[in-house]
């Protein structure tokens, strides 16, 4: 049966919603069956040229000529303008809004736990493991894992071989900042080049691999360090997506002040800006090694809820159900620590 409506599972209030992605129907069209019609326009369209092109039409063109223009607009997008830093009128196009900077030391409070792992990003969140290769849709559908981390990158396909994984799908509305998940040492920072994609579930479904065609951005992080989260090694992998030109690596320790680009030999504290993402939908992926994270009991329960319409689905139509999660929310603990796994 065909699935008209993509519904999440909203981790606060525990209500199931309805997804309404901005632009919907446009990406939907441009990655519908026609690309493979006319194979040019496809590759146009994987372009980072044409990509840029259409971030400006949709995220630079100003709100309108009155203040009336931008409330209409932010109400549209549901965004809550008192954890914003920025004032109100500052936010005079769509560009200004998805790259705002909020207060998350206040609006997005972090577990103290030693060992606990937290979400990169405001997103809607997947969890699965590489081991468990009957419930693994997003392995066949999302991305091939040795054309994720690099095909050339042996020991790292090794090291997370039979490991944990979690997606973090941002939409357009959502904070683009991301937040390093763990703290440790980085011990490789690179880049695989890619083609541009979308990651809005009807695209996505549609696509064979789209997040392993998409550039992406790969921090590999050691947290069995001295102040280390002691989750073992942890790729965090930021993928571009349509309407996204760049990924902008700022870490910053305080607010955000003084950023920083990430650097293999850096210690990165959990919780703080690590990275910007340019407007559009978006997508960080965790990876983890085999047995080191316990996720969050409320993830996984509400993965399998059969009460939920989703475009996710494994094999034949059993639903993955996403949890829309805050940024620095807990969502799992190292293995070694047992208790408090629903901490949030």
């Amino acid at each position: 049966m065909k699935i008209n409506q993509h519904h999440y599972v909203e981790r606060d209030t525990g209500q199931v919603c309805s997804e309404r992605p901005i632009g919907d129907w446009i990406v939907n069209y441009l990655y519908s069956k026609k690309r493979e019609e006319v194979p040019f326009v496809y590759h146009l369209l994987g372009s980072q040229w044409f990509s840029g092109f259409l971030g400006w039409v949709n995220y630079d063109f100003p709100l309108g000529q009155s203040v009336s223009g931008m409330r209409r607009f932010l109400k549209n997008c549901a965004i809550n303008l008192s954890e914003c830093l920025d004032r109100p009128e500052e936010l005079d196009s769509a560009r200004k809004v998805f790259e705002r900077r909020i207060r998350y030391w206040q609006w997005r409070p972090m577990s103290e736990h030693s060992s606990a792992v937290v979400s990169p990003s405001d997103s809607r969140l997947l969890i699965g493991s590489f081991k468990d290769t009957s419930s693994l849709f997003l392995k066949g559908k999302f991305f091939e894992y040795e054309e994720l981390l690099g095909s050339n990158k042996t020991s790292w396909l090794r090291a997370f071989h039979g490991g944990d994984f979690v997606i973090c799908r941002l939409t357009p509305e959502k904070y683009h900042y991301n937040h390093t998940p763990v703290a440790g040492v980085v011990c490789d920072f690179y880049e695989n080049e890619g083609d541009y994609h979308s990651c809005n579930p009807g695209p996505v479904v549609s696509l064979a691999t789209p997040y392993s065609k998409n550039k992406r951005v790969v921090t590999v992080i050691n947290t069995d360090v001295n102040g280390g989260t002691g989750v073992g090694w942890v790729a965090m992998i930021e993928v571009v997506a349509l309407m996204v030109g760049d990924i902008v690596q700022c870490y910053s320790r305080s607010e955000y002040k003084d950023p920083q680009p990430v650097e293999v030999g850096m210690f990165l504290q959990r919780g703080y800006p690590k990275s910007l993402f340019r407007p559009g939908s978006s997508t960080t992926v965790l990876l983890f090694q085999k047995d080191r994270v316990e996720f969050s009991q409320d993830l996984i329960r509400n993965l399998y809820r059969t009460d939920v319409e989703s475009r996710y689905s494994e094999g034949l139509g059993r639903p993955l159900v996403e949890t829309d999660i805050k940024v620095r929310s807990t969502i799992g603990h190292g293995k070694r620590e047992k208790g408090g796994s629903n901490d949030f």
